[in-house]
């Protein structure tokens, strides 16, 4: 019984081309980085001379294009995301609109019998008759560690086929080996296009009480001139919060979700058993970058005492029920730190705090941050997250740190009877 599921694909683009296909295949109004996934419920039907061309093995270019496999690299997400680029002349569309269906298998080698297949329809506006340079899609899917055998076609409405195939190892590189995946060897499945979809539920630990964690996370892109929240960087936040919230060690979640620039609190969570992903999700839809009110322009220090305000709240609410305060934010450089007679005036803090600093260029920007600052006036740690090993280093030494300062809570306790 063959496996059938949508797969993500990323957005055309042209290159040295007069037409743009990122901004025609999806649509106006539509964002540059569109996910294209199938989104019918049941099975796909592959046609008998599509699956006459996998089973052939043959590499076939009746459509010009030019298929180039990409290695499988380790995300955030702890996962390895396979894929490829295609690039298709656009002169090959010229004169009239198309219609291009992708399919693909990704065989394991450990589990030839279970091949899973992936399939695409995308429409091709019209293109004029003096368009030059290519096209070019990006497809992804996600794969456990091990060998994997792939069979590849485009066909458009002509019937013309582009067809590849080609053998990929997927394995983590020596200075990763330690990290715990959350895919199974042989495994292969689609990359989600849904950024917040629903966590599904984790296990708990059952040899001692969940802890109750706070997170304060700014929802901001890496460059603070960036007119949008690029996915890369919403990517790497959301993988943050997703590890978080996956460990077993953690049972009960106040999430805070805010944006500096905008100096407001965008979201909030109290006291849960769960991240609620999609409420997160609609609520940075009102996200707006880019946007400057009267006020700030009155008040060239306003993030700083938006920051300020912040800190003293949350710390304040959490002290009586809070195992840890963990801040998740991209380098926030303003031109004044938290006051630190405001940082004396919350007075002791009984919990550890930690900030999980997303940097993809610490040579770039090597100096400690806003959020740093305050994170070190409380004797917090500092985790810098430039690769996926980073997070997942983050992640256990951060649950090993508050599981230690509760039991030494505890022990303190005790002896005071």
């Amino acid at each position: 019984m063959h496996s059938l599921r949508g797969a993500e694909f990323g957005s055309w683009r042209g290159v040295a081309a007069t037409v743009l296909l990122s901004a025609c295949l999806v649509g106006p109004g539509a964002p540059a980085q569109t996910v294209l996934r199938d989104s019918s419920p049941g099975p796909l039907n592959i046609f008998p001379s599509e699956l006459a061309v996998l089973e052939a093995g043959e590499v076939r270019k009746d459509l010009p294009c030019t298929v180039t496999p990409q290695k499988p690299q380790l995300g955030f997400d702890l996962r390895l995301h396979a894929g490829y680029d295609v690039a298709i002349p656009l002169s090959e569309f010229a004169g009239s609109d198309n219609t291009l269906t992708i399919l693909f298998r990704v065989i394991p080698a450990a589990r030839r019998n279970e091949p899973v297949y992936f399939e695409q329809k995308v429409r091709v506006p019209f293109i004029k008759e003096d368009a030059r340079g290519d096209a070019v899609l990006s497809g992804a899917f996600n794969v456990g560690e091990g060998a994997y055998h792939v069979d590849w076609l485009m066909r458009d409405r002509a019937e013309r086929v582009c067809a590849a195939n080609w053998d990929t190892e997927a394995e983590l590189q020596p200075s990763d080996r330690d990290v715990a995946l959350t895919m199974p060897p042989n495994g292969v499945e689609r990359s989600e296009g849904e950024r917040f979809q629903e966590e599904p539920p984790v296990q708990r630990s059952r040899d001692q009480a969940p802890l109750n964690v706070k997170v304060l996370i700014n929802f901001a892109p890496e460059d603070a001139l960036a007119p949008t929240l690029h996915e890369v960087d919403l990517s790497a936040l959301v993988s943050i919060l997703r590890s978080i919230s996956r460990d077993p060690h953690f049972g009960r979640f106040s999430l805070v979700a805010f944006n500096i620039e905008e100096q407001r609190v965008m979201y909030r969570q109290e006291d849960a058993d769960r991240i609620d992903f999609p409420a997160l999700g609609a609520a940075l839809g009102a996200l707006k970058l880019g946007t400057v009110n009267l006020r700030q322009l009155g008040d060239r220090h306003a993030d700083s005492g938006f920051l300020s305000q912040l800190i003293r709240q949350e710390i304040g609410d959490a002290r009586d029920h809070t195992d840890a305060l963990i801040f998740a934010s991209p380098k926030v450089m303003l031109d004044q730190n938290v006051p630190t007679d405001t940082l004396r005036d919350i007075g002791t803090v009984n919990f550890p705090m930690f900030y999980m600093n997303y940097n993809s260029n610490p040579q770039q920007v090597p100096w400690r941050d806003a959020i740093g600052r305050t994170v070190r006036f409380f004797h917090g740690i500092e985790y810098p997250i430039t690769r996926p090993r980073d997070l997942w280093y983050a992640v256990n030494e951060m649950c090993s740190q508050i599981v230690k300062s509760r039991n030494e809570k505890a022990t303190a306790s005790i002896s005071r009877q």
